[in-house]
């Protein structure tokens, strides 16, 4: 039957597309539900991708105004054009859902573009929405809507759960989509904010706040606990901390945000919005700014199926599934964002590779444990594995190794060595237990140590492997060779 497939997707996202296409690749006549118009959900469409592209905007306009001089090079001083600068953030993100949407003809995958609910196991019902055509085009003259919605019934052997998260919105701070934004608002604003207050001092408050300090924007953030980038290594939270505030970050930690009170603005005045907080001691604070981001973490997008009224298995707001991705429902699955572990796209592609492997009888997994975490602002932070907090609370023996960027020819010839990289092994048997870098291309440079985890590998397997001179890689092999203390350019 024409709507009858083998796999239905609920979710468009980087989980849920990469499961379609693996599943089509192994023979399943597949199909995806998306609401939004495109596919790539929150990453590609308003999260990872617009928000990379900004940074990467931000951090050339910031170069070319602070260090120029020191590279020899003279020039006036640049002016921001930030229509142009979020034109070309648009621009990456459609290059990018297109392709997305290319890959979907390419892999025979249907697409239903629509709301996805799911009434039963087996059945998806979507309401899609249908583009102006010369149908209904004269609703426009009448002021009507010129676009109609029809319903969709979709039946499927397995349904596949991949709906992503939404951000959380705090009761005293609603989000008005102008003053008070989440992290969707903050890659859109029409002007560079005088004060940006950011509450919440993890990954997307420190990116998106690095972005708008580095355009000339005053940024506050707000941290409830007593260090940024909670449950990453506290060396990591220590120097990012450091670096941003150098920067002109400023930071306000174990401070709690109680409300928010929006003043709408008139003529040339801008709209201003005061927070209120109250610090560890007890002391009520205010803050003054013109706009206002809330990024205190997100949560499962459970929109489109109720997993109480299906039967299925939740553990705080999160859906249950066993090693096979499998809920407690017969023939639904899930992956991402809506399970346990980190929010991560990469992470949902690997378990929507797995599962679509599953499904056709194959043998899928992913490794929890290699599962890296980046930092996006300047320098970057990554980290993969276990923290130095971690093995001691867990009475591992542990040896580190570590090395400064200042010892690394490549990093000075950029004039970018700050930071480190850190490797900790287990001290028995040299197996690496986890790696924590700050510094030039962290992002990149953590690949290498996440593959020699995945082969169980250990320090000295990368204290012996031949890295190109002069790289930035050199420090993570000088790092390795500080587990066993015999760092050549480095200080055991």
């Amino acid at each position: 039957m024409e709507n009858t497939y083998d796999l239905i997707v609920l979710g468009g996202g980087p989980g849920g597309y990469v499961a379609a296409i693996r599943a089509s690749q192994l023979g399943l006549r597949t199909a995806v539900v998306e609401k939004r118009p495109t596919l790539g959900g929150t990453c590609l469409n308003v999260g990872c991708i617009p928000s990379k592209a900004l940074l990467d905007s931000s951090e050339f306009f910031a170069k070319v105004r602070d260090e120029g001089a020191r590279h020899g090079v003279s020039a006036a001083a640049p002016k921001l054009d930030l229509a142009a600068m979020m034109a070309r953030k648009d621009g990456v993100v459609k290059k990018l859902t297109g392709g997305v949407a290319t890959l979907m003809k390419a892999n025979r995958i249907t697409v239903h573009h629509g709301v996805g609910t799911v009434p039963a196991p087996g059945v998806v019902e979507v309401t899609a929405v249908d583009p102006e055509d010369g149908a209904n085009k004269s609703a426009k003259k009448t002021g009507e809507s010129s676009r109609t919605t029809r319903a969709v019934t979709l039946k499927g052997k397995t349904i596949l759960l991949a709906t992503g998260s939404v951000p959380v919105e705090l009761p005293f701070m609603p989000f008005d989509g102008r003053v008070v934004v989440d992290s969707t608002g903050a890659l859109a604003f029409d002007r560079v904010p005088d004060h940006l207050v950011v509450v919440g001092g993890g990954v997307i408050g420190l990116e998106l706040g690095s972005v708008w300090r580095r355009l000339g924007a005053r940024v506050t953030v707000v941290e409830l606990l007593p260090q940024i980038l909670a449950g990453w290594d506290s060396s990591v939270a220590r120097t990012m901390k450091r670096e941003l505030e150098k920067q002109g970050i400023e930071f306000m930690l174990e401070t709690k945000v109680t409300g928010v009170k929006v003043r709408k603005g008139s003529g040339k005045k801008r709209d201003r919005a005061t927070v209120t907080a109250t610090d560890r001691s007890g002391t009520d604070l205010t803050l003054e700014g013109d706009r206002v981001l809330v990024a205190v973490g997100r949560k499962p997008n459970l929109e489109g199926f109720d997993p109480a009224a299906l039967g299925m298995e939740t553990d705080q707001g999160r859906i249950v599934v066993d090693r096979d991705f499998s809920t407690s429902v017969a023939g639904i699955r899930a992956i991402g964002d809506i399970l346990r572990g980190p929010m991560l796209a990469h992470k949902a592609e690997d378990e929507g590779i797995a599962v679509a492997e599953l499904i056709a009888g194959k043998a899928g997994h992913v490794n929890y444990e290699t599962v890296p975490n980046v930092l996006y602002t300047e320098p970057e932070a990554a980290s993969v594995g276990r923290t130095e907090d971690e093995l001691k609370s867990a009475g591992t023996e542990f040896r580190v190794g570590s090395c400064p960027f200042a010892a690394n020819g490549r990093a000075l010839a950029i004039d970018n060595s700050v930071g480190s990289v850190r490797v900790l092994a287990d001290a028995r048997t040299d197996r690496i237990l986890g790696a924590h870098v700050v510094g030039p291309s962290a992002s990149e440079l953590i690949a290498e140590i996440v593959s020699v985890m995945e082969f169980g590998g250990s320090a000295e397997d990368i204290a012996r492997t031949v890295h190109a001179h002069p790289t930035l890689s050199e420090t993570v092999k000088e790092a390795a060779l500080g587990v066993a203390g015999r760092m050549i350019h480095g200080k055991n």
